[in-house]
Order: C-alpha cells, then sequence, then structure tokens
C-alpha cells in the first residue's frame, strides 16, 4: 500500500475549475458510490472517486420537488493485450480517464499504467466525456493500445508495480499512511455477510461453531487488549521481491539517453538472483550491467517487456507465483476497505512490524521535505489562492454549489495533509526558521506557501491574557472563528487556510499566506482593527459594510472604542480582529480568536458583575487566560430563549392591557406558549399602544433596537487597553446581558443536557462523545467540573459521572504531559514517556535514573570511559546535563547559543529533570491541575485511590489519554497489577519499546455541504411524519449529494446508510437493509476509528439484519465486538452494555447456547435496574426474557419467579386488565403448570416407579418470535393500523411537525426510526410493546 506521489490525480468531468492553473487538479461533480462491483481508484487525488451506478443529480425549485438530470448507462467491451476481450459498465457522465484508473485496479489489467484507449483507431482523449464521444455506443469495442515510455511514465509504472506487491500490507493501516486505516469487519465475518441459500440450509443443520470469548462474559474486571485491533488473519505477508529500487547507474548518459534509455532499476529476486533492468521507450529488459561494471548490452535471448510484471514473472517464478496471490486478494476486498479516506486516522494500538527496505519510501521522506507536490506540473501550491478561487465558485444553482463544494472540500483535504507534514517537519528541526537568531520558542517558519508558527507568547504579545496559556488558548479559538465566518459565506470576505496540529508535546498553527503581507509590517497592511488590543486602532469603509451583515449574524453589537491617543473608531468586531487588504486585492479578515463574546464566569471580574445565584456557586472562577469565549451554540440557544421571553413579554403586557383581572390573567400567562404569545402578538392594532408595548419588551430583553427583536453582544467588555466610548448606562446595559448569558449556560443549558441523559437513550459512551454532547448544547469543556457535580445527584447517571471524571484526569493528564515533552532530550523520548505512564497508570515510588536503558546512555559507573559504537559524545554531554541539571552549574549563555544553533524547539530547555517524577509526584500535578483547570478535587494521591474512588478501568483511562495526546502503543497485555512494588524493576508495566510513535493531533474546519443537509433534514421530517418511502428518497438523495462533495468515505455518508438501512428494515427488504449497514460498518471503521463508540452502534444494527437474514452465528459475533468496543470505551456499566446484553441473550437462546444466553440476560437486567428502577417496564421485560430463557433450560422454578416479577411490575404499572398483564398471567399459569408436571415424575423417580427423568419437552422459541423480540428490544415497532387512522395520524403529524420544525433541524440522525421516546411509560405499553 505504498502510495505514489507520482500518481496522475484524475480529472473527472469537463464540468471543472481549475485550481492554480493545474490541469491535473480539477473538480468534478462526483457521482454516487454505492455499487460496490465498481473497481475503485488508488490514485492519491482521486482516491474518493467509487462510481459506476450514474448520480442522480438534482436541482431543486422548491425543497421537496426533484428534477432529475438523464444519464444512461451501458456496457463497452475492452480488448487488452494479451487477454480475451471482457465487458465493462460505464455511465455517460464518466471521463476516458476513469476506464484508465478502473484498468489500472483490475486484477488482469492492473500492471498496466502506459497505454491508451482507441475507439475504431482513433486514440480518445482522457478528459472527455463518454458522451461526447462519436460512435461509442453499447458494445463498441475498445482497444488499449501500448504507448511509449518517458522518464515520468517509467516512474509512474514502477510506483504503480512497487505499491501493487505491497497493496495487502497491514503496517500501512496501523501506521495510518496514505488515507489507509484498519477495518476489521469481513475478518469479524469471514466475509460471509449476503450468502446463498445453500449456506443458509448447512448452517440450519450443522452444528454451530461459535463460542462467546471468556474475556467477553459478563462481570469480568478487566478486558483483554490484543483482540481489539488484531484480525483473524493470521497469514504472512507474501513476499514478491527481496528488492527493487532505482539502481546506481543512473541517470543513464548521454550517449545511453540517444540509444532510448531512460531510467536503471536493480532487482533482487526470492531466489537471491540480482539482475539490473534497464527501462528505454518501449518497455524493460535485463542488461549485463553488474553491481561493479556498466554493461548496457541486455542478455541473450534478448527480450523487451512492455510492462514490468510481464519481465519479472519471466525471471522469477516466486514473483509470478505471490504477485498473482497477492493482486488476488486486493480485488477480493471490499472496495470501502481499500478507498483512501480524507482526514487520516491512527489506532492507538499496534503491532510491532519489522522495518523493511523500500527505496520508494525513503525517497518520498525526501521529496516530501521539499514540499512539492509531485503529481502537479509546475511549481510548489499557492494554497491561498486555491483555497480563495474555490471560494469564489459561482453557487446559484446546485450543481454549480456541488461544484463548489467539492473543490473547496478536495483543497481543503490537501491543504490540510500537506500542514500536518509541514508541522511535523517544523517540530522535528526539519525547516529552517525565517528568525533563526532568536529564541527557538518564537521561531516562525514558511514551507511550502505556509506559515507556520508555534503555541508560545511571542514577544509578549499575550502578556496581559495569560502569556502562555493564552498563546496556546488562541489558535482553537481563531479556528471558532474561522467556523463562524465559514457557516455566514459571505461574499467579498476571505479567512485563511488553518489547520492547528499538536505534535510532541508543541502546538504548531499553519495557516495560508495573505499576498503580499510578507512584503512590508504587519501595522502596515492593517486597514481595519488594532494590532495592539486596542492602544491603536484604524477602521475602512469597505471594512464596515462587509462585516455589518457578519455582525447581525453573530450578534456582535457595533461599539465605538477610543485609542491612545483619543481617536474614537466604530467597530463591528472584537478590537484584535484585523482587516489586510492582499496584493491580490481581496479583503481578509485575522486574528479571529474573539468573535464570540467573554464567558464572564472565567474573567476575574467585580462582584457586582456577577449574581447572587452565580456567586453562591463560586463565580467568577480563575483561569490560566483570558480568552474564555461563550460558544457559538450557547449563543444560538440564548438567543432563542431571548426571543420566547420577547414575546411573552409582549403577550403578557397585551393581556394586560384587555384585562380589567390583571392578577388572575398574571398566573396564566406566565405559562403562555410562544405559539399562543404569537398569536397575540399578530393581533396587535394600532389602537392597543403597541408601540410602547414592543418598546418596553425590547427594553426588558436588552435588545440593541427599540422598535424589534435583536440582541447583540459588546465583544470589548472587560478587555485590558481598551477604552469603550459609550455612555456607562449602555455599558451597564451590555455587562447585564453578559451576565445573562454567562448564567443561562450554568443554570439552564448544563442542567437541560442532564436531563437530556436521563432517559439514557442518547448517552455519551467515552470523553469523545461527552465533548460532543456539551458543544452541541455550547457548553465549553472548562465546565467539566460542573457538570461532575451534577451527575453526582442522578444516582442512575453514575455511569455518565464516570465517564466525566475519566475525562477530567486525561485531560490534566494530557496538559502536563504536553509540558513534561518539551523539555525531555529527543532520543529519551520513548524512555520518558513509558516513565510517565508507569507513574500515571501504576505506583512508582523512586527515580528511574539508576534504570536507563536506553541505547545513547551507558551505566553511570562507565560513562566517562565508554567508547562503544562511538557513542562518547553523547554520554560525556549527558553526563554533563545531568550534572548541570544537580549542580545547577551557569553556563547558561553558551548553552543558549548552542540551542539557537540548533533548529529543534524541543532543545530550548532540554534537561534529565523528569528522572525524578514519582506516581506521588504526579498525581499531586494531576490533582492541582484538575483543580484549577476544571474547578474538581480529584482527591487521589495515586492511582489505586482513584480506581477505589470511581468506578473505572484502567484500559479506560490508558485508551482515552492516548487518543489525547497521539500516543501508539505496543499491542500487548499490560500487566498493570504486577508493578505495585516499592522500586521500579525489570517487570514495569511499561517499557521504551512499548512506545511505537507519537502522531500529529490535528483541529481543522473542514468545508460542509449545504444542500444535503436540507434534503436530510427533510427526509428525516418526512420519516417523523410516517412517510417512509418519500423520507427514503430524500436521504437517498441526501447521500449521493453527499457522495459528491466528500467522495465515498465520510462520517456523514456513514450516518446516511445507516438511516437508509433502517429503513430498508422497516420496510421489510432485509437483505437490502443487511447490504447497506455492511457499507456502513465498513466506512465507520475506517474513518472514525475500529473502537469508536460510533462503529459499536452501527455493529448493533447490523446484528438485527443479520438474525433477519438467517444469519445468528453472524449476529452474535457482531453482537461481541460492538460488546468489546464499549468495554474498551468506558467498561460494563452503561446502557449500550445493557442493549447488547438482551439482544445477545435472545440470538443465544435462539441457537440453544442457553448457559450464555442466561448470563447476558441477568447482566442486562442488573443494569436495567440501576438505569430505570426496579418498577419500570424495561425491567418487566428483562424479566420475562429471562424467564423465557430459564424454561428452555428446564428450570422452571426459576422462570416462575422471574415471570412473576415481571407480573407484578405490569399489574402495578399497567393494571389487571392490560393486555401485557393478561399475558404475563398466561405465562406464568403456562410455568406453574411445567413445573407441576416437572416435580410429579421427580417425585416417581424418586419413589422408584420410574427408573430415569424422562426428556422434558421444551419448546425452542421459533425464529419469528425471536426477531419480533428483537425488534421490541431495540425499539422497532410494527402497529397494526387502518388507513383511515392514518390519514388522521398523519395530519396530526403534519400540524405538529410545523410546530416542532426549529427543534427538529437541530437534531442529528438518530439510530431508531421508529423509536417513540419513553415519555410515559403508560403510553408505551398500550402500544403493547416495550418501547426503547
Amino acid at each position: 500500500m505504498k502510495q505514489t506521489n507520482e500518481n496522475i490525480s484524475t480529472p473527472t468531468t469537463s464540468d471543472f475549475t481549475q485550481c492554480n492553473g493545474h490541469q491535473d487538479d480539477l473538480i468534478k461533480i462526483r457521482k454516487d458510490s454505492d455499487n460496490d462491483d465498481a473497481t475503485t481508484n488508488t490514485s492519491s487525488s482521486s482516491s474518493t472517486n467509487l462510481n459506476h451506478s450514474g448520480l442522480v443529480s438534482s436541482i431543486t425549485t422548491n425543497t421537496n420537488e426533484l428534477i432529475v438530470l438523464p444519464e444512461s448507462s451501458f456496457n463497452i467491451r475492452i480488448q487488452s493485450p494479451g487477454l480475451d476481450t471482457f465487458d465493462l459498465p460505464v455511465t455517460s457522465s464518466e471521463l476516458v480517464q476513469e476506464i484508465h484508473q478502473v484498468l489500472m485496479d483490475k486484477e488482469e489489467t492492473c500492471h498496466r499504467t502506459c497505454f491508451s484507449l482507441q475507439l475504431d483507431g482513433i486514440v480518445l482523449d482522457n478528459f472527455t466525456e463518454l458522451k461526447n464521444i462519436e460512435n461509442l455506443k453499447e458494445g463498441s469495442l475498445l482497444k488499449v493500445i501500448e504507448e511509449q515510455y518517458t522518464v515520468r511514465e517509467v516512474r509512474i509504472h514502477v510506483r504503480h508495480i512497487n505499491e501493487l506487491i505491497h497493496s495487502c500490507d497491514l503496517i500501512d493501516l496501523y501506521n495510518g499512511n496514505n488515507g489507509y486505516s484498519l477495518c476489521m469487519i469481513n475478518d469479524i465475518t469471514n466475509g460471509d455477510i449476503i450468502s446463498s441459500s445453500e449456506r443458509k440450509k448447512a448452517a440450519e443443520t450443522n452444528g454451530f461453531d461459535f463460542n462467546v470469548p471468556e474475556y467477553l462474559l459478563p462481570n469480568q474486571k478487566d478486558i483483554l487488549l490484543t483482540p481489539l485491533f488484531t484480525t483473524n488473519n493470521k497469514s504472512r505477508p507474501l513476499q514478491c521481491l527481496k528488492i527493487l529500487s532505482y539502481s546506481g547507474w543512473n541517470p543513464p548518459n548521454g550517449s545511453r539517453k540517444l540509444h532510448g534509455d531512460l531510467m536503471y532499476l536493480q532487482v533482487t529476486t526470492c531466489e537471491e538472483k540480482s539482475f539490473h533492468i534497464t527501462a528505454c521507450t518501449i518497455g524493460f529488459y535485463v542488461s549485463q550491467t553488474t553491481d561493479e561494471k556498466f554493461i548496457p548490452k541486455p542478455v541473450q535471448p534478448k527480450a523487451i517487456y512492455h510492462s514490468l510484471v510481464d519481465l519479472l514473472n519471466n525471471i522469477s517464478p516466486l514473483f509470478k507465483k505471490n504477485f498473482a496471490a497477492i493482486q488476488r486478494k486486493r480485488c477480493a476486498k471490499h472496495p470501502f476497505e481499500r478507498i483512501q479516506i480524507p482526514c487520516q486516522i491512527h489506532p492507538w494500538l499496534s503491532s510491532r512490524f519489522d522495518h523493511t527496505v523500500d527505496f520508494f519510501r525513503a525517497e518520498d521522506a525526501n521529496i516530501n521535505k521539499l514540499g512539492h507536490e509531485d503529481h502537479i506540473p509546475g511549481q510548489v501550491r499557492d494554497w491561498n489562492e486555491e483555497l480563495q478561487i474555490t471560494k469564489e465558485l459561482p453557487k446559484k444553482t446546485l450543481p454549480e454549489r456541488l461544484i463548489r463544494e467539492r473543490a473547496m472540500f478536495k483543497v481543503h483535504s490537501d491543504f490540510v495533509s500537506a500542514a500536518i507534514r509541514g508541522c511535523q517537519a517544523v517540530v522535528d528541526g526539519n525547516i529552517m526558521a525565517i528568525n533563526p537568531g532568536e529564541e527557538s520558542k518564537v521561531h516562525m517558519y514558511i514551507w511550502n506557501n505556509m506559515f507556520f508558527s508555534l503555541g508560545f507568547d511571542v514577544k509578549e504579545h499575550y502578556k496581559d491574557f495569560g502569556g502562555d496559556a493564552a498563546a496556546h488558548a488562541a489558535p482553537t479559538n481563531d479556528l471558532q472563528g474561522v467556523r463562524a465566518l465559514n457557516t455566514i459565506d459571505l461574499e467579498g470576505l476571505h479567512t485563511l487556510g488553518t489547520a492547528v496540529v499538536d505534535y510532541r508535546g508543541m502546538r504548531v498553527t499553519a495557516q495560508t499566506i495573505v499576498p503580499g503581507i510578507l512584503e512590508k509590517e504587519q501595522e502596515q497592511s492593517v486597514v481595519y482593527g488594532s494590532t495592539d488590543f486596542g492602544k491603536t486602532c484604524t477602521t475602512n469603509e469597505k471594512y464596515k459594510e462587509l462585516l455589518e451583515k457578519v455582525s447581525t449574524m453573530l450578534k456582535i453589537k457595533p461599539h465605538s472604542i477610543k485609542t491612545e491617543k483619543g481617536d474614537v473608531v466604530e467597530l463591528l468586531t472584537a478590537v484584535e480582529c484585523k482587516g489586510i487588504v492582499g496584493n491580490d486585492g481581496r479583503h481578509y479578515l485575522l486574528d479571529l480568536l474573539r468573535m464570540m463574546p467573554p464567558d464572564l464566569n472565567y474573567l476575574s471580574v467585580d462582584v457586582e458583575h456577577i449574581s447572587p445565584a452565580m456567586n453562591q456557586l463560586d463565580y467568577p472562577k480563575t483561569h490560566k487566560h483570558r480568552l474564555c469565549c461563550l460558544r457559538q451554540e450557547l449563543i444560538d440557544a440564548f438567543i432563542e430563549q431571548k426571543y420566547v421571553d420577547f414575546y411573552r413579554s409582549i403577550a403578557l403586557n397585551l393581556s394586560k392591557l384587555r384585562s380589567t383581572e390583571s392578577s388572575t390573567v398574571n398566573d396564566t400567562t406566565q405559562q403562555t406558549n410562544v405559539e399562543e404569545a404569537k398569536r397575540i402578538v399578530n393581533e396587535i392594532s394600532v389602537e392597543d399602544n403597541s408601540r410602547e408595548i414592543i418598546q418596553s419588551a425590547c427594553r426588558s430583553i436588552g435588545s440593541v433596537k427599540d422598535n424589534e427583536f435583536d440582541v447583540r453582544f459588546n465583544p470589548d467588555l472587560f478587555q485590558p487597553h481598551v477604552t469603550l466610548n459609550q455612555m456607562p448606562a449602555e455599558t451597564a446595559a451590555d455587562i447585564k446581558l453578559l451576565k445573562e448569558a454567562a448564567e443561562y449556560l450554568v443554570l439552564k443549558q448544563i442542567p437541560l443536557m442532564i436531563q437530556d441523559f436521563q432517559d439514557h437513550s442518547a448517552v455519551p459512551v467515552d470523553g469523545e462523545s461527552l465533548s460532543e454532547a456539551m458543544h452541541s448544547r455550547g457548553i465549553n469543556i472548562r465546565y467539566l467540573g460542573r457538570v461532575a457535580q451534577l451527575l453526582n445527584q442522578q444516582s442512575s447517571l453514575f455511569y455518565i459521572y464516570d465517564i466525566t471524571i475519566t475525562e477530567i484526569l486525561c485531560r490534566s493528564a494530557k496538559h502536563l504531559f504536553r509540558s513534561y515533552t518539551q523539555s525531555v532530550p529527543l532520543h529519551l523520548l520513548s524512555f520518558s514517556i513509558s516513565h510517565f505512564l508507569n507513574c500515571f497508570l501504576t505506583i512508582t515510588n523512586s527515580p528511574s535514573s539508576e534504570f536507563l536503558s536506553d541505547e545513547f546512555l551507558s551505566s553511570p559507573s562507565s560513562s566517562s570511559t565508554s567508547t562503544n559504537n562511538g557513542t562518547i559524545n553523547t554520554n560525556s554531554s549527558l553526563t554533563n546535563l545531568t550534572n548541570s541539571s544537580s549542580q545547577k552549574t551557569t553556563n547558561k549563555k553558551k548553552n543558549k547559543k548552542h540551542q539557537q544553533r540548533k533548529q529543534n524547539p524541543f532543545i530550548r530547555n532540554e534537561s534529565l529533570d523528569f528522572l525524578s517524577l514519582t506516581s506521588k509526584i504526579l498525581w499531586s500535578q494531576l490533582t492541582n491541575e484538575a483543580k484549577s483547570r476544571y474547578n474538581f478535587d480529584l482527591n487521589c494521591d495515586d492511582i489505586e485511590n482513584f480506581l477505589e474512588k470511581y468506578n473505572v478501568r484502567r484500559t479506560c483511562i490508558l485508551r482515552s489519554f492516548c487518543s489525547k495526546t497521539g500516543l501508539q502503543l505496543s499491542m500487548r497485555e499490560y500487566q498493570f497489577d504486577l508493578t505495585n512494588k516499592s522500586t521500579r524493576t525489570n517487570n514495569e508495566c511499561f517499557n521504551e519499546e512499548d512506545i511505537i510513535n507519537i502522531y500529529p493531533l490535528i483541529k481543522q474546519v473542514p468545508p460542509k455541504p449545504s444542500d444535503a443537509y436540507q434534503f436530510f433534514t427533510t427526509g428525516q421530517q418526512k420519516i417523523q411524519q410516517g412517510l417512509l418511502r418519500e423520507g427514503f428518497e430524500l436521504i437517498s438523495e441526501a447521500h449521493n449529494l453527499l457522495n459528491n462533495v466528500y467522495g465515498p468515505m465520510h462520517p456523514e455518508i456513514s450516518m446516511c446508510l445507516r438511516l437508509l438501512a433502517r429503513l430498508n428494515y422497516i420496510m421489510g427488504d432485509y437483505q437490502e437493509a443487511l447490504y447497506t449497514q455492511h457499507k456502513a460498518v465498513m466506512m465507520s471503521e475506517r474513518v472514525l476509528g475500529i473502537d469508536h463508540p460510533q462503529t459499536a452502534t452501527e455493529y448493533i444494527h447490523m446484528a438485527l439484519y443479520s438474525f433477519a437474514n438467517n444469519h445468528s452465528i453472524n449476529a452474535s459475533k457482531l453482537l461481541c465486538r460492538a460488546r468489546y468496543i464499549i468495554l474498551a470505551c468506558c467498561g460494563e456499566n452503561h446502557p449500550q452494555i445493557s442493549l447488547i446484553d438482551s439482544n445477545l441473550g435472545l440470538i443465544l437462546q435462539s441457537y440453544g447456547d442457553y448457559e450464555n444466553a442466561l448470563k447476558f440476560m441477568e447482566k442486562s437486567l442488573e443494569l436495567n435496574k440501576k438505569f430505570y428502577g426496579l418498577k419500570s417496564l424495561k425491567v418487566a421485560l428483562s424479566h420475562h426474557l429471562c424467564a423465557r430463557i430459564q424454561s428452555c433450560r428446564g428450570d422452571f422454578r426459576s422462570a416462575l419467579n422471574s415471570e412473576r416479577e415481571a407480573y407484578q411490575i405490569y399489574k402495578l404499572q399497567l393494571g389487571d386488565e392490560h393486555e401485557r398483564t393478561r399475558e404475563s398471567a398466561q405465562v406464568l399459569q403456562h410455568l406453574t403448570e411445567q413445573a407441576v408436571v416437572l416435580q410429579k415424575r421427580m417425585n416417581d423417580v424418586v419413589k422408584g416407579q420410574l427408573l430415569m427423568i424422562p426428556s422434558i419437552t421444551i419448546q425452542q422459541p421459533s425464529f419469528q418470535n425471536v426477531l419480533e423480540m428483537l425488534n421490541v428490544v431495540n425499539g422497532i415497532l410494527f402497529i397494526q393500523i387502518r388507513e383511515k387512522d392514518l390519514d388522521l395520524l398523519r395530519e396530526e403529524l403534519a400540524k405538529q411537525s410545523i410546530d416542532d420544525q426549529q427543534q427538529q433541524q437541530q437534531q442529528t440522525s438518530t439510530s431508531s426510526i421508529k423509536t417513540i421516546s419513553e415519555v410515559a411509560e403508560e403510553a408505551a405499553a398500550l402500544m403493547n410493546n416495550e418501547v426503547d
């Protein structure tokens, strides 16, 4: 899977935009990727082109009206040298280039790269659409004609062959190279998803071969780590060649060039034979050259092959056999396993692979350092120009918007991957700073047309805001500002391409460069805003005009400030937001770190600015910096609340005017709902003194206008150096609004979130999903401590409390780890990380310096005399370092010069201080960090203390910490418990060999496709109204549009597929549901990670559909995998585990594994009691399901007890006459009879009347019965209803949907479509089914 950088970037339509003038970077409307039989393209820039089923392109005239553009599909015949003619399905809008890519990927023709396609003797142009080619029709014959090579074509060919040789290597999946990632679903199911009827019959008659692994059974103390990332595939990788490389005889000299020589290759086969191969214009041949002597003549008999593979097949039988086997294996994989993903992910565990020789990888490492994009002709890419030109594309019609969004996403993805490479090169010391004379932490870099800066306070710029802490937080705040402006998408206003990368303890910000900014000082360039936080400031008419709309949309109040000179400047943004007109004439907005209003709860302001209620909660808190801002989501929710208050205020005043009994009205109108209030307001007439009423309402909610609702925030309140030019009353009103917003966050928004968690349906599974839940409601991560306090008061939410505490711990550890790694000498990094992990997750009491085992250090006693392996200098310098740190010698000036000579930022203050770290010291720092950052008292001295106090597993902490720091550890079982010794010994938990890699963590703002979301939300509304078919079509269209923009691999496409699969299932097409869900699972594994909580959800859905398709063994395997993922994320106490265990119990029971079925069902019952209470209907259902399994085992007494519990709950909750209660009574009666019969026979045996216990006939639950129960458990209802009633229901739902439209648009796709939340358990029961 070695990805070529020389590959041709595939242009994909005639409707294209040229980026930066490069023909190879064309952007197309992408086609639907829904046909998996399509062969995929593996070229780096067109990796997202998986097509052959034809796009339903649509133009919307109205939200629900689609006009379908016609597109025909037909078959053509391909004739390739040495092969029989074969058929290829194509669509009319495809390019000839796409057929090239298909042939380069197809097993039989993959070894050809240098060819043209001819129709009736005419060579077809690569960039022509098939519909524009004359005489091309159904059954036309295209001939593959071998073309002459050039040097570039030889390079592409050789790299392509090398890529094919390595296409099944696992190392790229674990390393996360070139858009590859792990996918395990097909290993778990052995690739057997949709099988033939013969397979089903065999499964029904044969014994079942699947046993639940012991480590997945309920109530295990800890889980194993190794099965998390290992696959069933234990086969050794096949080796085709020992060495394939460019020869040292390159390049050909002048006379050989005249003979047509282009390049020389060197090959060592698996038979240990070495060959020198010449690539000439007509192909490849073996020459007589040796390692010592250059003899360009071909060996006899002379044979020239157009493909290198044909030549290698001829000289090496092992190559022929293994290469063919690898291609068979590659083409047997599902396309979704092979396509590259747009945003790279890295697993936190990996096997330790041998480092192998690969000359092309080595060459790439050297090329990438220069920042060249090899597959694009010309110079380095101008990222800023590409990003801005795609933003300026037309967007009036749907096809135009699709082209624009596709182009923006493509360029953004390329920019981010280049930025990551650049940031790594900066931290690795691989790029020269533009200010090398200064201290290394203030170095800045320019590389590949990007500007890089480190997350440190340069020239005390943030001195009044928190120094380095503020400088570290500023880039992420800036990203939020970029996101807000990109969402508005205002024509004429431009932001910079920005990516923030955390790598090896350093934060590096990569930005595109404003044209011309490097030619003059920043102060000269800025035409709007301030470069010194308000001491001086300037404004500009054009910017004011552009920012007027921005300030309206983002609720920023226009305000004036006074500079030090006394000038009054009117601003529409925060003061440090800068406007710069580039040399390209575009208006850029920079430094958007305070586009949102400040958070008063974390600013050191006077007590009078805080309400008494907040004061009681100890606000304001002190924070490490003064850049704390509220989130956009919170502002939106707060404004919405204000809007409701506005209408209520008007309605109340109107009611008072119209009513003589104002006192009685007062009470009722407090509860006036918004619709009622709006109705009253709409009835306002002039006689009702309406103007005064509206003015009064505007004053009461703090509107900036006195005749309409317009709430705005002043972003420059409480800012040092800023003098506001406004009346004290106006400032007081601004502060009041800010105070209300900060109060709303703590007193309303956080409790609302916890209230939403109460139904246990959409709850976080790990720290990442908790963070997402908080952010979606506008709650900043710094409020984790407050969230934990409130969760602690809810006994049924104990599991979210544990997740929150783990998140506080791991985030605190991440911050300590960052500063810890910054000062460690680079060659001791892996040792120091393992030491940190030992101190963090085990008890390490003694300093580790005496056990230092790095290869660069010898033992202290022999360090001065060691000359082994030439490491004398390193040893002596380290000895000096150790001495200097202990004896505090004064060599600072020398050291500083030495540091400045080096470019690596890590060398700032290298020291061996990390050797003195112990568990006690680290946990003391962790406690302080958690207190100061999240205002939560961990109150733990070490990990053992923490585990006793909170119900958390070490593996969950380790997973969370690794994902937050980018660590990748060796995949093995870590023996945490063996390490609680007083000294550090050889059986320590982590050692330096366990640290495999550190990966960069990226923060970015990807562009979003607007039309797809419109289709998606409309589709959801249709589904909620019961219009499944219409909803299905809209969601399918959203899926098509997302495919067009993102290509076939993206988390949002996975969400669409899941919804489509659920709709297929509900509409009775079980096979299509399974087929679609299979793709959703693969995509989730590839783009989110194989241990991501969302992947577990996809597995649960797929298990249900597998069972419906008669694959009960696969269903069990899938549920076991889902259970394993949740255990790794958060342990066993979670509603997801309860759901999985109910499903597993039912499916294991269906094929007779009663013992394990009962274990899982009892665990589900135990968990449901904790979450829902002893008397809930969910617990009753669990009791009933346990009774079913117990009766199947012949244990009628236990079954009787379980069913009696269920009966009591039904009777209590629903009454004697309810159908559910009566059913339970019947089951009780049946079980009693069975128990009596069994007891009677047992008595007969005891009395000797029977010689042996007769077999009891136990009725196995039918397949249909189990499926019905699975639907109930998973919250899927099938309600029998008359057509007349259905029409009435639809009308009612349509009315409701209009009322709830705003709320529905905020909702994302939920995992169940026909799920009705348990608003009241009685209502749920009336539908004669248990509802999730």
